[in-house]
């Protein structure tokens, strides 16, 4: 399932969806790359934990996902059930239909097949636009304008006073940005089932954000994945809220995968990725990446741990609280 989750399929997704477990790992990747020489321990339980927490939550707003529960030895349990950690989450499977890679990337398919799908579309919420957005770089390459986002301008640092869409491909060699009317068309959404996508994420970006802001953290921006059910219906999958799919802040200090980003955006390595990425065999080019200095490593395994007891009000591990463990690794930077 990629290069930081593992995924076993107990019942393969055909005429109707499928059922699998997911087993998160200690594995990390930045940057497309693949999996990192390092593994980060409570990493995969942290992350199978949080996004348990907020697929509960989504449930609750009456919103379909493809969560079953998680996985405490062979019983499939509730968040508040659990006696212990675990990176084991039992889920419904869908369908993974792929472009026809010719001449770019053929996606008929998609306007063919009309349920039990994976959307091949990763969607995207901007509550702010913080130094080092992908958005900014796009203005400044005229690649988009403030105003295809309903705005007059775009500036780093800017706290967007309603949050705004993005979406990129999903299935592609090296992920694109898209247009709203590149998204639908790929997706061969209708014009109500594109809005209707637009406002499901709205409502789940609310619901991280208030979360969240309940231990200090501002919501920056993330993503989510949505595949259609058995009846056509919108189902949020993959993981959910966790510092992997959102950028997080504590005190103007990331706290999510981005720290890791702007760690190895010092680097040689980093260079290398800017300058052969998207090249044929572009990984092989730029080589292993450098292992993260032991107290570092240490001390982003106490932030997986901390915001995982903080979000989910439990403390599921022995980790420093959260504003230590940002004192930590603002002092080791």
């Amino acid at each position: 399932m990629g290069s930081v989750k593992d995924m076993i399929v107990l019942k393969n997704p055909n005429g109707e969806l499928g059922e699998g477990v997911f087993e998160f790992s200690n594995r990390y990747s930045v940057f497309d790359y693949g999996e990192m020489p390092d593994k980060i321990d409570g990493k995969g339980a942290s992350l199978c934990l949080i996004s348990a927490f907020f697929f509960e939550r989504l449930e609750e707003k009456g919103i379909k996902t493809h969560y079953l529960g998680l996985l405490e030895g062979e019983k499939v349990k509730r968040l508040d059930e659990l006696e212990s950690a675990t990176n084991k989450m039992k889920i419904r499977l869908v369908r993974v239909l792929r472009p026809e890679k010719k001449n770019g990337y053929d996606y008929s398919v998609f306007k063919k097949e009309r349920k039990n799908f994976l959307l091949p579309l990763e969607i995207i919420y901007r509550n702010k636009v913080p130094e080092g957005s992908s958005l900014l770089r796009r203005l400044e390459r005229g690649e988009v304008k403030p105003e295809d986002f309903g705005l007059k301008d775009i500036k780093a640092g800017m706290k967007l006073e309603k949050p705004i869409i993005d979406f990129s491909t999903k299935l592609e060699d090296v992920d694109r940005y898209l247009s709203y009317r590149e998204a639908k068309e790929i997706a061969g959404l209708s014009d109500e089932e594109f809005e209707e996508l637009r406002a499901l994420t709205l409502k789940v970006n609310d619901l991280i954000t208030e979360r969240v802001s309940r231990i200090g953290l501002e919501n920056e921006d993330g993503k989510i994945e949505v595949a259609f059910d058995e009846e056509r219906r919108f189902m949020v999958v993959d993981a959910v809220g966790t510092p992997d799919e959102c950028r997080f802040s504590f005190q103007g200090f990331e706290v999510s995968k981005e720290f890791l980003r702007r760690y190895y955006r010092k680097t040689e390595w980093y260079e290398r990725i800017q300058k052969f990425k998207g090249q044929e065999n572009w990984r092989e080019l730029v080589g292993n990446p450098p292992k993260l200095q032991k107290n570092l490593k240490t001390a982003i395994s106490n932030l997986y741990k901390a915001l995982c007891n903080e979000i989910t009000g439990r403390k599921f591990f022995d980790a420093p609280k959260l504003g230590e463990v940002v004192k930590e690794l603002r002092t080791i930077l």
